[in-house]
């Protein structure tokens, strides 16, 4: 059974940054594409980073320049660095486990909400 749990959400201003973890279990992690996704209120969940095992790595457009994607191996965690947060950032940020591309398993979401 795969877990995936995130944690670093919270409430800051427009142009503050902030990190996200979420830490993964259950699988080997190692080999494992982990992503970020985001949903706000009345809108689709979209794509914000993905990392392959190899370290490669994806943005969506509105993140790209701004945000960066990380992983820890040893720690069986992935990151998302947020810079320059903006208040259209605002949304739940949801961790997720792929497989062939897709969303396979998904944490339960982290709050983050930028003020302008």
């Amino acid at each position: 059974q795969v877990q995936l749990v995130e944690s670093g959400g919270g409430l800051v201003q427009a142009g503050d940054s902030l990190r996200l973890s979420c830490a993964a279990s259950g699988s080997i992690f190692s080999l494992s594409i982990m992503g970020w996704y985001r949903q706000a209120p009345g809108k689709r969940r979209e794509l914000v980073a993905t990392i392959l095992s190899s370290g490669s790595t994806n943005y969506g457009d509105s993140v790209k320049g701004r945000f960066t994607i990380s992983r820890d191996n040893a720690k069986n965690t992935v990151y998302l660095q947020m810079n320059s947060l903006k208040p259209e950032d605002t949304a739940v940020y949801y961790c997720s486990q792929l497989r062939s591309g897709t969303p396979l398993y998904w944490g339960q979401g982290t709050q983050v909400t930028v003020s302008s």
